[in-house]
């Protein structure tokens, strides 16, 4: 290509649609989703563009209705590992050294891609394999995943023109680097679009990835592989290592090219794996970056100025759009006793109307929880809150595992400042209610504020000017996206650059430079144009 100073295409976030009844997209994509029902896919292993089955599998059913088989998808071993992390070593010379424009053309193809042929590919596997809806798959696998290949191009370019200063008679100048060795991506159930940009925006900017998909969305990573290969993503750039997490993720931490973990999942497999890394440090090439996100206990916390239509809404759909499993979903809220009283009326009133059930039936608002792991746990929750005297289920709390893991929407009323289900992270369509007395405000900010460890996601409902700034400073850490009259989920590329702090992670920001920056390593160049010719400094002379 000749030389040129390349600007990359405006970002600008992808439209979504609607799927109102009569229109062709509608149509499509139940089209697509029968399709996907009645042809079971067989998914391997992908090192070094090779596809590999190790006779090893899991079944793929849906969540919804358990007794509908999706396909089968083989399991790697350390063997794997070893041969996806050599791979990645022969290609990263040749990826690393593409010109960015090269590498970025694969992304935007990607994402021109997933706009148009492979929309309703992504969609529908994400709406069998992890209970989604239409909008909420939507939003996830195809609008987010296609802002994130089109903004994180726009922020690599962003992050590479940020050069230094340079006096007279020299040229100073950044080269933004791959880091020595591959980035273990593991990814998440919950979101498609994490789950596709964990590797990617680490190989956008020059890295190789292996990546380990949660076992309990393959159908859609295994599409969102596919589509990459489509776009022309060379082979071993990034490698497809599905397999149980300790055997997937103990070799590949135990490497010393490990370069750098981009995860997001629970805190306690965060934790250890960045206990593992410390206690293998002297082991490692570089030191690698450890870029994570873990979870919350999101909050909404309202003033007595509140308004309540906006609040009940947030509520709701904050607290029970994808059962509850976004990792931003509103699981605790905090309601003056002058607002609660109505609040509580409405919620009783609007909860049973949420439909629930197949999520290929477009009436219905919810899905089932991912599986009988994540049932069990709500359910317990449940009946533990149903036991205990400081707490009331105050609609909702039904569990039907018969034919899907089917939770109800459930609000709890609690007196209990210390309720399990008030402090502790549940990933269902559980909402725990502490009501305050009016008077009490600023004490119920101290619980909102420390009575989890996690800092995500949070939301504040009031009219009054001057509370917003007073509970805003008040909550200044308590949420790495804070929201105010909104509900606490649906970040946007671009928008909201997503990622929290304490428990919650490192706050690294996907879909920011802010992240890219974590995949980059810098080399500062200084050139002089007519170096001295010797070593006598001038003060030296003789007076």
């Amino acid at each position: 290509m000749p030389d040129a100073i390349i600007e990359t295409p405006l970002p600008v976030n992808e439209p979504i649609n609607s799927y109102e009844p009569g229109c062709t997209m509608r149509e499509a994509l139940k089209a697509e989703l029968a399709r996907q029902r009645g042809d079971a896919v067989e998914i391997p292993l992908v090192i070094g563009g090779r596809r590999i089955e190790t006779g090893d599998t899991v079944d793929i059913t849906e969540p919804h209705a358990t007794a509908n088989h999706l396909g089968t998808c083989h399991m790697g071993g350390a063997e794997h590992v070893d041969a996806a992390a050599d791979a990645a070593a022969q290609a990263s010379p040749g990826w690393s050294t593409l010109p960015f424009e090269e590498r970025a053309s694969v992304f935007l193809r990607a994402a021109d891609l997933l706009a148009g042929p492979w929309r309703d590919r992504v969609n529908a596997s994400t709406m069998l394999g992890q209970s989604k809806t239409a909008f909420q798959a939507e939003v996830d696998a195809a609008c987010e995943l296609i802002d994130f290949f089109r903004f994180n191009v726009a922020f690599a370019r962003q992050l590479m023109a940020i050069q230094p200063q340079s006096a007279p008679g020299m040229w100073n100048r950044c080269e933004y680097r791959n880091l020595e060795g591959f980035v273990f991506a593991v990814t998440p159930f919950n979101f498609t679009s994490i789950a596709g940009n964990l590797p990617t925006a680490p190989a956008l900017m020059g890295n190789v990835a292996l990546w380990k998909p949660a076992t309990t969305s393959l159908a859609s990573a295994w599409q969102v592989m596919q589509l990459l290969e489509a776009a022309g993503l060379p082979d071993g750039v990034i490698n497809f290592l599905p397999g149980p997490g300790a055997t997937i993720g103990d070799p590949a931490l135990a490497r010393p090219d490990l370069a750098g973990v981009h995860f997001t999942g629970s805190t306690g497999v965060f934790q250890g794996m960045w206990r593992t890394v410390g206690n293998n440090i002297q082991n490692y090439r570089t030191y690698p970056r450890i870029v994570g996100e873990t979870g919350g206990k999101d909050f909404i916390f309202a003033h007595p100025s509140a308004d309540v239509d906006a609040l009940v809404t947030a509520l709701v759909r904050g607290a029970f759009e994808y059962q509850g499993q976004k990792c931003s979903a509103a699981s605790r809220a905090f309601i003056p006793r002058s607002l609660w009283g109505d609040v509580k009326q409405r919620l009783v009133a609007a909860v049973p109307s949420l439909a629930m059930g197949d999520p290929t039936d477009f009436s219905n608002f919810m899905g089932a929880v991912i599986d009988g792991k994540s049932f069990a746990n709500c359910k317990r929750y449940i009946d533990n809150a149903q036991a205990d005297s400081k707490s009331s289920v105050i609609v909702g709390g039904e569990c039907d595992d018969s034919a899907g893991w089917f939770v109800q929407p459930t609000v709890i009323e609690t007196t209990d400042p210390q309720a399990p289900s008030l402090c502790e992270e549940i990933f269902g369509p559980i909402l725990t209610v502490l009501p305050y007395d009016d008077a009490d405000l600023d004490a119920t900010l101290t619980i909102c504020d420390e009575g989890s460890p996690y800092g995500l996601t949070g939301a504040i409902f009031a009219e009054d000017r001057a509370a917003v700034a007073a509970l805003s400073n008040r909550l200044r850490h308590a949420a790495g996206n804070f929201y105010v009259n909104d509900k606490p989920t649906g970040a946007v590329v671009g928008q909201q650059p997503f990622g929290g702090s304490r428990a919650s992670g490192t706050n690294d920001k996907a879909g920011s430079m802010l992240n890219l920056m974590r995949w980059t390593s810098v080399r500062t160049i200084k050139e002089t144009f007519v170096p001295p010719t010797h070593w006598a400094y001038p003060h030296m002379g003789a007076p």
